[in-house]
């Protein structure tokens, strides 16, 4: 066993061994607790006890395997997974039922976290996560990343008891080459969802929908607001007169700095059309007076 007891974040001495610890000992592996011996004083403030002496290594340790079931909905079952799993020799089995749409899955990461603990606990054990085939533990290319990257950092194996990527993998050597690949796979996956995100906006546009949250005052509501403003009724008070028609404000007043934009725009729209009706009288009267108004300083007939 452990040298030291394990603690408890006060800082005393755990009722049991923690699961990463106790799960190293192959005689302990099966159990779901290990009491710590009423020797070592469990309750009691921690202190630290005399390291052991190195010993033989002797023949490597069995790698451990931590497993993970999961199906979508409660009309599936876990069984032939779990069996499977049990099968390949998991010391411990996470299972749960759970949407793909579901983005936290509490089992997956308590099973993650083992796998994690007992990495730390004993570097040189060999740790293996496995799971019955590739799209339990993720619902797309950008997560089997995510999830390959975890591993290999932990330096923890990756095992696929079905599919046609059926074996062990060892994200710090020969199975190196699937992590590889899952990242060129997020990847795609990414181009594919912006690039199908662009054609969307594409065609929203070509029909006249081009996105973004509808206008606060409408066509009637900003000539309403004009007429007051001509009257020289004050933009609160304005504000106060209108009504939002549409969306989820509907009914309500919109905000004064709303009005404020709203006849600001007015404003600009027409003084920009009134900038372009004096161009078209000016050419109109330079053509009346016999002028080119396309070359300046010319003169026709």
């Amino acid at each position: 066993m452990a040298p030291s007891p394990c603690r408890t974040r006060g800082g005393k001495v755990a009722a049991k061994y923690h699961t990463a610890r106790f799960i190293l000992v192959p005689a302990l592996r099966e159990l779901l607790e290990v009491p710590v011996p009423g020797g070592r004083f469990p309750g009691r403030p921690w202190q630290a006890l005399p390291p052991v002496a190195a010993a033989d290594p002797g023949p490597a340790a069995e790698p451990i395997r931590i497993g993970y079931a999961r199906c979508s909905t409660k009309g599936q079952e876990l069984d032939s997974q779990v069996l499977a799993l049990r099968a390949a020799g998991c010391s411990r089995i996470f299972s749960e039922k759970i949407s793909t749409r579901v983005r936290v899955r509490p089992e997956l990461e308590a099973a993650l976290g083992l796998c994690r603990d007992i990495k730390s606990a004993a570097p040189g054990q060999s740790v293996i996560f496995t799971v019955h085939e590739l799209k339990r533990p993720a619902r797309n290319a950008a997560e089997l990343m995510t999830l390959a990257a975890g591993l290999q950092g932990a330096r923890i194996q990756l095992e696929l008891l079905s599919g046609p990527l059926t074996g062990i993998y060892d994200p710090n050597g020969l199975g190196a080459m699937l992590f590889a690949v899952l990242a060129v796979a997020a990847q795609l996956d990414r181009d594919y969802i912006r690039d199908k995100t662009l054609e969307g906006q594409q065609a929203a546009a070509a029909r006249g929908n081009h996105g973004g949250r509808p206008k606060v005052i409408d066509e009637d509501m900003l000539i309403f607001a004009l007429a007051l403003r001509a009257k020289g009724v004050a933009v609160p008070d304005i504000a106060q007169k209108l009504t939002i028609k549409t969306g989820a404000n509907a009914g309500k007043n919109p905000s004064v700095a709303s009005v404020y934009r709203a006849l600001a725009d007015a404003d600009a729209a027409e003084r920009l059309g009134a900038a372009d009706g004096l161009g078209d009288d000016i050419d109109e009267g330079m053509a009346l007076a016999g002028w080119d108004s396309s070359v300046a300083g010319s003169t026709r007939g």
